[in-house]
């Protein structure tokens, strides 16, 4: 843990990637404190990897500001997690897209 000096502004650390227990521990040396909107139980959450921040990574807050984190992509930008894996009903139909046969003769005859 890193103490920074008892400066009234502080720079926000880039959380985005950390894992929940990381992030606090930055935030924490950094002298800011965290939020999670989408984590009632975040002061338990442990291997959840952040993925946005507000404000963002630089910016000067004053020391004991609140930083929010999140952990889920919203509405509209790619969340739901990695989709569904077990098999629906019914299934697609077997074959697929088939290669065009080439035309009979030269293969280097010009198309006219």
């Amino acid at each position: 843990m890193r103490i920074t000096p008892k400066t009234p502004e502080v720079r926000v650390p880039r959380l985005v990637g950390l894992m929940a227990v990381d992030a606090r521990e930055a935030a924490q040396a950094r002298g800011v404190l965290l939020t999670a909107p989408d984590r009632p139980d975040f002061r338990r959450t442990v291997v959840d990897y952040v993925v946005r921040q507000y404000p963002p990574p630089g910016a000067e807050v004053p020391r004991g500001a609140v930083v929010t984190v999140w952990f889920d992509l919203g509405e509209g930008e790619g969340g739901g997690g990695a989709g569904v894996r077990e098999p629906r009903l019914p299934r697609p139909p077997r074959g697929g897209m088939q290669r065009e046969p080439d035309r009979p003769g030269d293969a280097f005859e010009p198309i006219r």
